[in-house]
């Protein structure tokens, strides 16, 4: 029996942060994109012509859910989660569980705030289509640091699975 930390065993720790990565990111996913949607079916009343540049905006956010949803899929690959329990220590869960904290919370945030800023690249489109390009600019800026929360994540479940 594997030893206990706060009463969870280590694979229920890594499930946890498993969970919490994919839940974290899909839900700044969602509201970030329900942000951004709001206006951009606003935008598309007016001229349905426009249609092509706002859905990259619309799209942006979803990236965080994505970023989640690879974190869990790591987390099940690299210790072996597939067709029952793995062995893992309470230390190494609970190691697992603190990989997966960079993904949880910065794509919850930073997907709700790539959708505020996407309603603002928005209204430039509204306004200048033909500045749709630059208007991809911002919040692909707050993408970065879902990208460096992610790839954070994947350094440190590495580490733990070398």
């Amino acid at each position: 029996m594997d030893d206990l930390i706060l009463g969870m065993t280590g694979f229920e720790w890594a499930y946890f942060g498993a969970a919490l990565a994919a839940i974290g990111g899909g839900i700044g996913s969602a509201i970030g994109i329900t942000s951004i949607s709001n206006t951009a079916t606003g935008i598309i009343a007016e001229d349905s012509e426009k249609f092509g540049k706002v859905l990259p905006l619309a799209a942006m956010p979803g990236t965080q859910g994505i970023y989640g949803f690879i974190t869990a899929l790591l987390v099940f690959i690299f210790f072996g989660f597939f067709g029952g329990e793995a062995d893992v220590t309470a230390h190494e869960g609970l190691r697992i569980f603190f990989s997966c904290m960079p993904v949880a919370f910065l794509c919850l945030v930073s997907g709700i705030y790539q959708g505020a800023t996407a309603v603002g690249a928005a209204g430039m489109v509204a306004r200048r289509d033909e500045d749709a390009g630059k208007a991809l600019i911002f919040p692909a800026l707050v993408e970065t640091y879902a990208v460096f929360s992610l790839i954070v994540t994947i350094l440190m479940l590495l580490f733990i699975a070398g």
